[in-house]
Parts: C-alpha cells; sequence; structure tokens
C-alpha cells in the first residue's frame, strides 16, 4: 500500500461493504482514469469509507447519473466524466478524461465546482493522489447529520445514501427528521431533474 492511501485511510479508516472489482472493469476504464485508481480498485475493491462518510464506487453503475447532470449542458462538450466517488449525503466526484478531478457537484444543491483546466495522461496519478489527500471527513459530513443519521435511519451499504425528503430544492428543510435512507442512483437522479446545475460564483462555467 502507498503512502497516499495509507494517509487516506488514517483520516477516514477502515472499509466497509467493500464489492471485488471484476476485470471487466479494470478493461472499461483503462485509459481513461488513473492507472493508480485501478491499482488501488484491485487492492481495495469498491468500498466506504468512514463508517460510510464517503464511498469509491463503480463509475458503470453512475453512467446514467452522470449522464442526468450534464446533458444538454456546456459540460458535456468539455469532457467525458466518470463518477468514482461520492460522500453519504450526495458529493459527487467526478474525473474528466481530459480534465481530471475537475467538477464536484453538491447534489443536495444542484451546485457544482468546476476547474477549467486540461491533464496529460502522466498527470494522472498525480491527479489522484492530490484528490485523496484533500478528502477529509468533515467535508463530507452535511450539517454534521451524518453520525445522528447513522444512529437513527442505521449504516448504509454501498447502493445507499442519506437523502432529504422532501428534497432542499423542493422547500424542504435539512434537518434530521427529514433525513431519510434512499437508493442513491434513483436519489441522485431524481435530484438532477429538480433543478439546473448551477455553478457556485467562484466557479466557471
Amino acid at each position: 500500500m502507498d503512502k497516499v492511501f495509507t494517509r487516506f485511510l488514517e483520516k477516514f479508516g477502515g472499509a466497509i461493504d467493500r464489492r471485488e472489482v471484476p476485470l471487466s472493469s479494470f478493461d472499461r476504464y483503462r485509459g481513461k482514469l488513473p492507472n493508480l485508481l485501478l491499482e488501488y480498485w484491485a487492492e481495495h475493491g469498491w468500498c466506504g469509507y468512514g463508517d460510510g462518510i464517503f464511498w469509491i464506487v463503480n463509475p458503470q453503475e453512475y453512467e446514467g447519473v452522470v449522464a442526468s447532470w450534464t446533458e444538454g449542458t456546456k459540460l458535456q462538450e468539455r469532457d467525458t466524466y466518470h463518477l468514482i466517488a461520492r460522500s453519504a449525503f450526495g458529493d459527487l466526484y467526478l474525473f474528466g478524461e481530459k480534465t481530471g478531478f475537475s467538477l464536484n457537484i453538491t447534489s443536495v444543491l444542484s451546485r457544482c465546482v468546476i476547474d477549467n483546466f486540461e491533464i496529460t495522461n502522466e498527470q494522472m496519478d498525480r491527479e489522484l493522489q492530490d484528490f485523496l489527500l484533500s478528502m477529509d471527513v468533515d467535508t463530507n459530513d452535511y450539517g454534521e447529520l451524518f453520525t445522528p443519521a447513522m444512529k437513527k435511519l442505521g449504516p448504509l451499504r454501498h447502493d445507499e445514501m442519506y437523502g432529504f425528503v422532501p428534497a432542499l430544492m423542493f422547500g424542504g428543510p435539512d434537518t434530521l427528521d427529514h433525513l431519510e435512507k434512499v437508493k442513491a442512483v434513483e436519489h441522485l437522479t431524481l435530484l438532477s431533474q429538480i433543478a439546473e446545475l448551477q455553478p457556485y460564483s467562484f466557479s466557471d462555467l
């Protein structure tokens, strides 16, 4: 295990709900995602960390989610994105084949952060290392609700997230009483259909 992933585990703790990665997935994403990420998949699988506050996921399962958020926007013209990680509350971390970790979507607010630059294949692994080193538990914890939600609703599985019902963009409150355990793909797709994705004021779209 390399130093970067060791540091990541020191921050988040051990894995939960691990799934082995099939050979077909390595073939599918080789050359599109960092080689180092595929090495992590081989060693660690797809799983959750920090008791499920952060998940490294199978991008293929989220292709429809990515399409729902990006189709018909300038993002679709800019790059081909793959969702490689997400938070328990639907923060989406996308890797662009040309631009690396250039798109972060806060799904509950229909907001995004975009970095407008391109990287070379040689820079992909460094991009992944920088991404993992930048991650911490607090930035994935919406309103410090993760621990209370886990106590009330139970731990998440790999295909689940904590979602506000009704959704915040429908005017629902962002309180524990309005959190439910929901299927991630279905809920993220629903959120993409409520409001148009908008960049944060400091971002560029």
